[in-house]
């Protein structure tokens, strides 16, 4: 126990002799509850996937007939925002989108969100926070192959796949982020490619929500958007009409 004491002891002498003395103690400011906010952050670990964001509502709908024409959209932020009921109003759409999230998550949430409800189609939107690294460095492939998977998935069940371009970036939004620092125009450019060609040699509709908001020089249109990602309530109605013609399909 002595020689291993002494021997961390001495990795530590020699680090500290590599090191610098701070000419002056400006560290970061600390969160004032720390003890909570390592607890949270534990919490949130334990559903890493988010599987109980909604667990509840679907154990409601699994309970009752599935109705008809149900359609699920499967998403991040973009589909997390969007009020379905007020897009479309009367029809049984199911919003599963979860801010933030990567395709590997949503795959995981394939069955308990998507093909557990019984619905007639999913509507899937995601790849963006790939791209952004939410989780991680991601390659294309990594990014194509969850999404096939997802597709494929839904396939098998008997479930129209509808699938979605990423929508563009602005770097001249209200808000003045630079969207593009964390989500290249490029990126999603060849991920938007992919889909596209993929959506047609599996016979899957394809609906271009880029070509939908995006303008002239390639970005997300200032008007239809305040962060320069995703989209207000013009932005959304566009976005509708997008996709409402594949839905009457």
């Amino acid at each position: 126990m002595l020689k291993k004491v002494l021997a961390v002891f001495g990795l530590c002498m020699m680090s500290a002799s590599h090191a610098q003395l701070a000419t002056g103690f400006n560290p970061p400011r600390a969160n004032c509850c720390l003890a909570g906010a390592a607890q949270n952050l534990a919490d949130q670990l334990k559903d890493w996937n988010q599987l109980g964001r909604y667990h509840a509502a679907n154990e409601e709908l699994r309970n009752k007939p599935a109705e008809p024409g149900r359609v699920v959209f499967m998403g991040d932020s973009i589909t997390d925002s969007w009020s379905l009921a007020e897009a479309f109003p009367g029809r049984p759409y199911v919003n599963r989108g979860i801010s933030g999230q990567t395709t590997a998550q949503m795959l995981v949430r394939m069955y308990p969100d998507v093909i557990a409800l019984q619905p007639d189609a999913v509507v899937i939107l995601a790849g963006t926070n790939d791209i952004a690294g939410n989780n991680g460095p991601q390659s294309l492939e990594m990014i194509t192959q969850n999404l096939m998977a997802m597709a494929e998935l839904a396939r098998a069940h008997n479930i129209k796949v509808i699938l979605c371009a990423l929508t563009p970036i602005s770097d001249k939004s209200v808000s003045g982020r630079k969207q593009s620092a964390s989500r290249p125009p490029a990126d999603i450019l060849k991920l938007n490619a992919w889909l596209k060609e993929y959506a047609a040699k599996n016979q899957f509709p394809y609906v271009d929500y880029y070509s939908a908001v995006v303008d002239a020089k390639g970005e997300f249109r200032t008007a239809l958007s305040e962060d320069g990602l995703h989209p207000n309530a013009h932005g959304y109605q566009l976005m509708k009409a997008a996709v409402a013609t594949i839905l009457k399909n």
